[in-house]
């Protein structure tokens, strides 16, 4: 768990990143973190950046590291021009767009196989509203934040079904036993509006 001042900062941050991308066509980590934040914003987590559009809040962006890979503020710094810049289903972002979109962190916890013996106990082993998953089958792999099924309304079938699609996978090869389910969890911080007032969103 982060502080909500660590996820206040790290939003804050991460509209920065941009402004300064636009501005200069750099980014560099800041020298002057914080001090009572800096070992929350020095550990090493995963995180993704989701961009939307405001007021429609349609996704204009969406990246992110899903393993405790770099350091929080880098991660973020990543996957910020990530999301902004190499989403492949959408235009990159443009400067005009700043005071058009809302940002969103979701900083997670390190995913942990889902160990099962039929498939079907997946269906009782996931919560919506506290997990996010990952698919590994093959060389497919595929990720679903623990908001995504909460926004679309599906039940835990659903949720699994899509996790497939988004691995390029048919919608039942959970039920395959090759098939490798991780679950993790994550603490959402977003903007209710263009650099406006910052909240952690809670899903249950």
């Amino acid at each position: 768990m982060v502080s909500f001042e660590c996820g206040k900062e790290l939003v804050k941050y991460a509209r920065s990143v941009l402004e300064t991308y636009f501005k200069s066509g750099k980014v560099d980590l800041p020298t002057d973190i914080r001090e009572d934040l800096k070992k929350e914003l020095l550990e090493k987590r995963g995180v993704f950046v989701t961009i939307h559009s405001y007021p429609s809040y349609e996704l204009r962006g969406c990246i992110g590291i899903p393993y405790p890979e770099k350091e929080l503020i880098r991660a973020v710094m990543d996957a910020t021009l990530a999301s902004a810049l190499e989403d492949p289903r959408f235009d990159p972002l443009t400067e005009s767009e700043l005071e058009k979109i809302v940002i969103e962190i979701s900083i997670l916890t390190e995913p942990k196989l889902i160990k099962v013996k039929d498939p079907k106990e997946y269906l009782d082993k996931i919560k919506i509203g506290r997990d996010g998953l990952i698919i590994k089958y093959g060389w497919h792999s595929g990720l679903l934040l623990p908001q995504v099924p909460v926004e679309q309304g599906w039940n835990e079938e659903e949720y699994l079904s899509w996790l497939c699609y988004k691995a390029g996978l048919p919608g039942d090869a959970w039920y395959d036993k090759k098939a490798e389910i991780y679950s993790f969890q994550a603490q959402i911080f977003y903007e209710e509006k263009p650099k406006g007032e910052i909240r952690e969103k809670k899903l249950g």
